[in-house]
């Protein structure tokens, strides 16, 4: 039985139920679950892997929110709703959907800070760099600046609100019915199946569905028909991420939007797989290719960022940057395991640095120079980017080889107000909730349209909404 099987027929029997079932374990879903419970509910959220992982653990776990009270305890006052609003339609060039933006904007903040106040996670505000987009510093992490540790402090706030999550659950099939309540008879999830590895099959009802189960970046057919630009390239999501509720969504009508959005990354360490913070690049890094020249303005965005780096011969790419910005970048947890693994490469002179990259010294010696006359304000970058702000690069050098990747897909369902599915008239289903990856998101239906952080920021926001209002029609 394939994901995407819809059935109106009555469910020949009812194993367990649930006022609110959650589809994914990841941060929408988590929060989802905590809201809904929160609001009176009974939760179960069910998730297809033995241990909860998915693409949140896989993040960089930083979520961008304005007008929070832990911006204002580093001293930024002046970010409003209204100010992030208006970055994310910048990035996305007024792509995005507008009201899926404002929603987002407004909505982030009172969720960060709920999830403080109710389930007590941590939340510190990256003050040292501001990422591509963003004109305030509002990336929220917890303490350990991971996406793993961000997953197992809502995991912890789950066991200790006791809501049961059901692991090693992979739902095959929705049961739906028309909605009695509902003169215009809109659509009605009734019960869920799951299948167990052993294929055991066990019916669940429900009076609320939230699909929390990301997108379909490993979905490799749907991939090559939605986003074929990046279809040969390494996708670094989770291998859980079918499409599951885009292929729900089709069955079932649901309003699909922007489904060639997606979230790309031009720095993953190759071949070990690791994640390369751009901070490196905001912070003066470069990126050469294999000739040992610079292609892009690197301060564009590391989503689009990916599709310039696998341009390059052999899709590689060469981080290049200086023991200022090493050290720097030693406080993320992503480059300490880059440094563990071998992947950084440490040379005193330019010679060396041609040594230990192989590339050719002559061009890379132009490109350094280039880069430092772009710097003192000698002539003007190419590219279009600005080095006047940041000192330039002295040796010793690092550097760091680098593909592109696919991490996410940013389109999905349409959702309303209160985070309940549309079908393609605009009428909501009865139901049906969702978001993060699940849901349409907020970057637009391009690769350049990803703002730093809009992965989380829906997931969150979205799964704020969703369990809210789920507990209300339970």
């Amino acid at each position: 039985m394939s994901a995407g099987e819809i059935c109106s027929d009555v469910p020949p029997r009812i194993d367990a139920s649930a006022d609110v079932v959650v589809i994914g374990a990841g941060a929408c879903g988590l929060t989802a679950a905590l809201r809904a419970k929160a609001a009176g509910a009974d939760v179960l959220v069910l998730e297809r892997d033995a241990s909860p992982s998915g693409s949140t653990s896989m993040s960089s776990g930083f979520i961008p929110a304005p007008a929070t009270r832990f911006q204002q305890a580093v001293g930024v006052n002046d970010d409003t709703p209204e100010l992030f609003e208006a970055d994310l339609l910048a990035k996305s060039k007024g792509k995005s959907e507008p009201t899926l933006t404002c929603l987002a904007s407004q909505t982030i903040g009172p969720a960060l800070e709920w999830l403080a106040d109710a389930h007590g996670l941590e939340w510190v505000v990256l003050d040292d760099f501001l990422y591509p987009g963003h004109s305030r510093h509002r990336m929220h992490a917890v303490p350990e600046k991971t996406g793993a540790a961000l997953l197992t402090r809502l995991l912890s706030a789950a066991e200790n609100a006791d809501i049961p999550i059901v692991t090693e659950a992979r739902v095959t099939r929705l049961y739906v019915a028309p909605d009695s309540n509902d003169a215009n008879d809109s659509t009605r999830i009734t019960a869920v199946e799951i299948t167990r590895p052993d294929g055991q099959v066990e019916i669940l009802g429900c009076s609320a569905l939230i699909l929390a189960c990301n997108g379909y970046g490993g979905n490799r057919a749907l991939v090559a028909e939605h986003i074929p630009e990046i279809a040969g390239g390494l996708y670094y999501g989770h291998e859980g991420n079918t499409g599951d509720a885009l292929l729900w969504g089709v069955s079932l009508g649901a309003d699909l939007r922007h489904l060639s959005g997606y979230q790309g990354h031009g720095s993953l360490a190759h071949p070990h797989g690791i994640l390369i913070s751009w901070a490196l690049m905001m912070e003066g890094g470069i990126q050469v290719n294999g000739s040992g020249q610079r292609f892009s303005n690197e301060h564009g965005g590391y989503s689009e960022q990916a599709v310039h780096v696998l341009q390059q011969p052999g899709g590689i790419a060469w981080n290049i940057f200086d023991r200022t910005r090493h050290d720097f970048a030693l406080s993320f947890p992503d480059y300490q395991d880059a440094v563990g693994a071998g992947a950084i490469r440490q040379a005193e002179s330019l010679t060396s640095l041609a040594q230990v990259t192989s590339l050719p010294e002559e061009p890379l010696r132009d490109t350094l120079t280039q880069v430092e006359a772009c710097q003192r304000g000698a002539s003007a970058d190419p590219y279009g980017r600005d080095f006047s702000t940041k000192a330039g690069l002295t040796p010793p050098y690092y550097a760091v080889k680098v593909t592109g990747a696919l991490f996410h897909t940013q389109g999905g369902m349409m959702i309303d107000r209160t985070a309940r599915v549309l079908d393609a008239t605009g009428k909501p289903f009865a139901n049906l909730f969702a978001g993060g990856g699940a849901a349409c998101g907020v970057s637009g239906p391009d690769v350049s349209g990803y703002l730093s952080g809009n992965g989380l920021l829906t997931a969150i926001a979205f799964g704020y909404l969703a369990g809210t209002f789920s507990a209300k029609v339970a």
